[in-house]
């Protein structure tokens, strides 16, 4: 698409630039309120039980979401899911239901902010799964990142490479983040649709299957007052951190959501070792300075990514007399933003092949 005429090119650049800056805060927030999320659980874990918590946290997201749709969501118009988006909704459910339940033992079996750090690890998820399966284009920068990051995640997970052991804890934190990158990748697909619907499914549904899983193994209700403090965590770490990173991801795309939302394990490291006590070893600060390098690497590849496809031009020119028109494809890079005198446009990661044909 081409804006040549007049002050439209600056017109279109500049919505779009500020569609994407609005998208970046939403992220950010979204890894602020779910930043919270494991130091906290850590605190409540010593009063109820993994899977439980699991529950009562994507309850919470449900009931907190549910407030800011009465609140709010009726006054606005948003594509309702049907037949098509099932298997997506599906599989965003069903990975929802396992990845805090392993997120809650991996949190129970280690500390908080080992988990906190290792969270980051599902950037790699998230963008290995939206290249291989969905087909989202990834850069160096963001290639770099992927390497860092599972450097930093080795560092953090094996407690002696000696013998090789494995911390158990930093495992199931792997797998949940494992199934959280696929589920970003689910997510991506129908994040056009209405963000209550999706975020009402996930926490009602995510949470009953971890309910009812919970009751299957024997694990027993806590107190009240547990369930009610787990429940209000859940509503922000869980209910307004997955409302606004869906409307982000809207937007941004799968992988890039993931890379602002990466601030997340700072954070929660950050209270761990503050609030929790929780003591620093060699290995934690070497992984933590190289998932700032890859956090860092991340941010940059989403301010500044260039992709490379082909475009058609028809030039016109006269000579001895007659006219001539000529067809020249050619293929450059651009990045998403560029200054006066330039085409402006923008492309999410899955529109990549439909903005070719279009070319």
């Amino acid at each position: 698409m081409w804006y040549n005429e007049g002050d439209k090119s600056g017109f279109f650049e500049e919505i779009e630039l500020n569609k994407k800056v609005l998208s970046i805060i939403f992220a950010l927030l979204a890894a602020i309120f779910y930043a919270i999320n494991i130091p906290f659980s850590k605190l409540l874990l010593e009063k109820v039980t993994p899977t439980f918590m699991a529950s009562f946290l994507y309850f919470g997201a449900a009931l907190g979401i549910g407030i800011i749709y009465l609140l709010t969501g009726k006054k606005q118009n948003e594509n309702k899911l049907n037949k098509s988006d099932l298997p997506y909704t599906v599989g965003m459910i069903v990975l929802d239901i396992a990845a805090p339940i392993f997120l809650m033992l991996g949190i129970s079996k280690g500390n908080s902010s080992t988990a906190s750090l290792l969270g980051n690890f599902e950037i790699v998820a998230t963008a290995l799964i939206a290249l291989v399966v969905f087909r989202e284009a990834i850069s160096k920068w963001l290639w770099s990142a992927i390497a860092i990051i599972t450097l930093s995640g080795a560092l953090l997970t094996v407690n002696s490479f000696s013998d090789l052991h494995f911390s158990t804890g930093s495992l199931f934190v792997l797998l949940a983040t494992l199934c959280w990158g696929l589920e970003n990748n689910c997510t991506r697909k129908i994040s056009s649709k209405s963000t209550y619907e999706i975020v009402l499914l996930k926490g009602a549904f995510s949470g009953l299957g971890s309910f009812i899983i919970a009751l299957i193994v024997g694990e027993h209700l806590p107190q009240i007052k547990y369930i009610a403090l787990s429940l209000l965590l859940g509503s922000v770490a869980y209910g307004l951190s997955i409302f606004l990173y869906v409307k982000a991801q809207n937007t941004l795309g799968a992988a890039k959501t993931s890379a602002y939302y990466a601030v997340a394990p700072f954070i929660g490291a950050a209270i761990s070792f503050v609030f929790l006590n929780e003591k620093m070893s060699v290995n934690t600060i070497i992984a933590t300075v190289l998932m700032i390098v890859g956090t860092v690497f991340v941010i940059y590849d989403t301010l500044v990514f260039k992709h490379r496809h082909l475009h058609t031009h028809t030039i016109v020119h006269t000579h001895d007399g007659s006219t001539h028109t000529h067809t020249v494809t050619h293929s450059h890079d651009h990045k998403h933003f560029i200054k006066d005198g330039e085409h402006a446009h923008t492309h999410t990661p899955d529109e990549l092949e439909k903005d070719l044909a279009n070319h």
